[in-house]
């Protein structure tokens, strides 16, 4: 079995092991701060995927909710497959790019 370094989170660790310094499991890359849940949107870049989470926002003038949805960009280890569709947990890190200030630690669910 491989072994993974504790992060601090209840997650599950990933089967494989990697060499990337910005892992959270196998580098040196700490989390902190907010947890989200999204989903994978798109999957182009470099070790790198966009995330987007759709939530409900109360607009007090019409009494009514109106949907949002915001697009992360957050660092992909080479230890977690995910596919575009597939629910991520990602959790707040250090700045590793001009855009990228999260990590993904966990699939949840495979498209």
């Amino acid at each position: 079995m491989v072994t993974a370094r504790n992060i601090g989170v209840p997650v599950n660790p990933p089967a494989r092991e990697c060499d990337d310094g910005d892992c959270p499991f196998h580098g040196k890359l700490s989390v902190r701060g907010i947890i989200l849940t999204g989903k994978v949107y798109k999957k182009k870049m470099n070790k790198t995927i966009v995330v987007e989470r759709d939530y409900l926002v109360y607009v007090k003038k019409y009494k009514r909710y109106e949907r949002r949805r915001s697009r992360i960009p957050a660092h992909l280890p080479p230890c977690i497959d995910v596919e575009v569709g597939d629910v991520v947990k990602i959790a707040e890190c250090r700045p590793l790019s001009k855009t990228v200030s999260f990590v993904v630690i966990e699939n949840l669910k495979k498209a």
